[in-house]
């Protein structure tokens, strides 16, 4: 089992650990990092972060058992008037342990503070179109695509395409309704 608990300092190293090249860094932080991902951009990540009505809140999963971070998770662009949010930064760090639902409980744990937490409406996400594990992951949370950016970014000499995907309260709550009797 995992569970999410701030992200702090003390989870920097991991993290940059994890984001080797140029590639992973685009596909997990999209163009506000630069290679090499280093501790002050993860300090300007974190301003104004974690705290009660932040605009973002910023995560390290934990392997419950062992107490090990193994993942990484946002919710960022909170806008409490509109009741949206965007999940963002999403990662299994540890390359032997992905493909094992780890992400499937991640997107679970940040949808239940979205909804549960902070009340909100509507939950959306950004996709390349090319991580088929991501958009399988994201669409068996209940995410649902919503339009294609055709190439929305550009690596080296290739541009890369983007889904939109959001889930609404009323979606979630229907996936994860608890009948009363069985």
């Amino acid at each position: 089992m995992m569970k999410l608990k701030y992200f702090e300092q003390a989870d920097f190293h991991k993290l940059i650990g994890w984001i080797d090249n140029p590639e992973l860094l685009l596909q997990w932080g999209g163009p506000n990092f630069q290679f090499p991902l280093d501790e002050s951009q993860l300090h300007r990540y974190l301003e104004g972060a974690n705290v009660k009505g932040a605009a973002t809140y910023v995560y390290s999963v934990l392997n419950k058992e062992s107490t090990e971070v193994v993942g990484h998770i946002s919710l960022g662009k909170v806008d409490y008037a509109h009741q949206s949010a965007r999940v963002g930064k999403v990662l299994v760090g540890d390359k032997e342990i992905r493909g094992q639902g780890i992400g499937q409980t991640m997107m679970e744990e940040i949808l239940k503070i979205a909804f549960n937490e902070l009340h909100l409406h509507r939950v959306s996400l950004g996709v390349f179109d090319f991580n088929h594990s991501a958009i399988s992951c994201y669409e068996k949370a209940g995410f649902k695509k919503e339009g294609l950016l055709r190439d929305a970014r550009k690596y080296k000499d290739e541009y890369w395409s983007l889904w939109e995907m959001s889930i609404l309260r009323p979606e979630w709550e229907s996936k994860n309704e608890v009948p009363l009797f069985k």
